[in-house]
């Protein structure tokens, strides 16, 4: 292990999540990218060596998070390095794109509900009560904030009633944010790694086109069982169903967008105007609900006429 593998490895690790905490708004994208370097390190020297690396960077990151006063970080910071190491074994054995992320999702909610776990016991919590109990505080905060610039009474007694509201939101709904975000943290450090992986000279798994990507077929029962479990009169059940479909939801919402690509990629579309129409998916819930739908239904409709050629 060389001395500047070793000083690339802490100082990226340490840089994404001082970022995290540091830089307001868009810090938070920079902590999802913690992993990188673990899986940049592991995928170049090796396994072996790449456990070696994250020790020294979560062991050095855990100094430096106990002198800033928060000592939890070196959990999170252990999550995202282990991660990064099961991604670079996940590329040595060549899975597939759907195969990578969903191993690397299921991986990190177990790291992740562990890590809560702990952190929860340390202040005698429920996992998912401390989590409440965050948003709580957030809230609070943001309407003394709002009260101390002279909000009126009105206003205030709604804001309240909206934050209520809001926390009860999340306890439902949670289980199913917990997923998305995970899947989505997984997706962002594989498809990154590919660029800098090519800088690197990296071999980079040979994954099918995203533009041709599409959701297992027998996934569909999942939506259609997770339906009719709302009209059932048990409250866990309904809970338990309202997850699965957000879940659902999310997972067919980039089925749709792997549509949306193939025919910007067909039409030699420009990238000004890509840019654009994603904008416009995400921020349109109308042309999300049409996303979705697309990946929804893509299996019996065939948009981009794949199981025709594949048929053939």
């Amino acid at each position: 292990m060389k001395t500047r593998d070793m000083l690339g490895c802490v100082g990226w690790a340490a840089f994404f999540f001082l970022a995290s905490t540091l830089i307001p708004f868009i810090g938070s994208f920079f902590g999802l990218l913690t992993p990188l370097p673990f899986l940049y390190y592991s995928a170049k020297l090796g396994l072996y060596q790449g456990v070696k690396l994250a020790a020294v960077a979560t062991f050095t990151i855990y100094l430096i998070a106990r002198l800033a006063g928060q000592p939890q970080v070196f959990l999170f910071c252990m999550e995202f390095s282990i991660l990064g190491l099961a991604l670079s074994e996940f590329f040595r054995k060549k899975l597939s794109l759907g195969q990578t992320i969903f191993l690397g999702t299921g991986f990190m909610l177990l790291l992740g509900l562990l890590v809560l776990f702990f952190i929860a016991l340390s202040k005698n919590m429920g996992p998912l009560e401390m989590v409440l109990k965050y948003f709580q505080g957030q809230i609070n905060a943001s309407m003394n904030a709002y009260e101390g610039m002279g909000m009126p009474q009105e206003q205030a007694i709604e804001f309240k009633a909206f934050a209520k509201a809001f926390v009860e939101t999340i306890s439902k709904i949670y289980p199913s944010l917990l997923v998305i975000g995970t899947g989505f943290a997984v997706w962002l450090n594989v498809v990154i790694a590919r660029p800098l992986f090519r800088m690197g000279k990296l071999e980079y798994p040979d994954f099918a086109p995203v533009d041709r990507w599409q959701a297992p077929d027998r996934m569909i029962w999942g939506v259609i069982v997770s339906g009719f479990a709302l009209f059932l009169s048990s409250a866990s059940i309904e809970l338990l169903a309202i997850n699965t479909l957000i879940v659902m939801a999310a997972i067919y919402f980039f089925h749709g967008l792997s549509i949306a690509l193939f025919f910007l990629n067909k039409y030699h579309i420009p990238t000004w105007i890509r840019i654009g129409v994603y904008i416009l998916i995400i921020a349109q819930q109308f042309l999300m609900a049409i996303v979705i739908l697309a990946g929804l239904f893509d299996q019996w409709v065939d948009f981009r006429k794949i199981q025709k050629k594949s048929d053939s």
